[in-house]
């Protein structure tokens, strides 16, 4: 295991340096004093495994492809934003964004995440064990989104065919979300998301919500939600 000491070092080069893997390099990595710098791990594409020891900044783990990122804190606006596959763990809050725009790789949250959770995901599993803020899944395309707590306001806002399941209350639902029927394939789905996030609440015990699709194509009578 390598330690990067962010007192140390400067941000640059450590993401330079995980950024440039070879077989001779270790894959098993510690950042220690992360102190709330700004895009630590952006960018990995190796099959690495990175503990971020403390909180950080924006855009954690961004455009991140096959690393396994644990941030051992809180993490700011925009975590795994752009990610491509892999796995981003943060063991306590995110702020607003997470998994913004996302295409593939999995998200697990331990805390609450704040506004526009999953906005534009396009294929990424998040799961996040606490509650989602306001405008969560807001154009989500696909991918899935599990809140293991409740949903703020206009959750799935104009969403496309990414399904969200919410355990807890919603408070309301935005433009063209409704509540679907959980059917036998959507138990088994959402029971290897809990089990991947660690998680042994029964897959019954949540409500799934998707798109309508009356917003799929220009309606006159729907003008109002345009």
């Amino acid at each position: 295991m390598m330690i990067l000491d962010l007192k140390k070092l400067k941000l640059r080069s450590v993401n330079e340096r995980l950024q440039n893997i070879d077989r001779k390099n270790k894959r098993d990595f510690v950042i220690s004093n992360p102190e709330g710098n700004h895009a630590i791990c952006a960018g990995l594409t190796d099959n690495i495994d990175v503990t971020i020891k403390g909180h950080v900044g924006y855009y954690c783990a961004g455009m991140n492809q096959n690393a396994n990122i644990i941030v051992d804190g809180n993490v700011g606006t925009g975590v795994a934003e752009n990610m491509m596959s892999g796995k981003v763990h943060v063991k306590g809050n995110a702020s607003q964004s997470a998994g913004a725009t996302a295409h593939g790789g999995t998200l697990i949250i331990d805390g609450d995440a704040s506004s526009r959770c999953g906005i534009s995901m396009k294929g990424i599993d998040i799961i996040v064990k606490g509650s989602v803020g306001h405008m969560s899944a807001f154009m989500a395309q696909s991918g899935n989104l599990v809140v293991c707590g409740d949903a703020g306001e206009a959750l799935g806002d104009s969403l496309y065919e990414t399904d969200i399941y919410v355990k807890g209350k919603v408070k309301s639902l935005g433009a063209d979300c409704e509540e679907k029927k959980m059917s036998k394939k959507h138990k088994t789905k959402l029971k290897e998301l809990l089990k991947k996030a660690g998680s042994n609440i029964k897959p019954e015990q949540f409500k799934r919500y998707g798109s309508a699709r009356k917003l799929y194509n220009f309606n006159i009578d729907n003008v109002s939600n345009y």
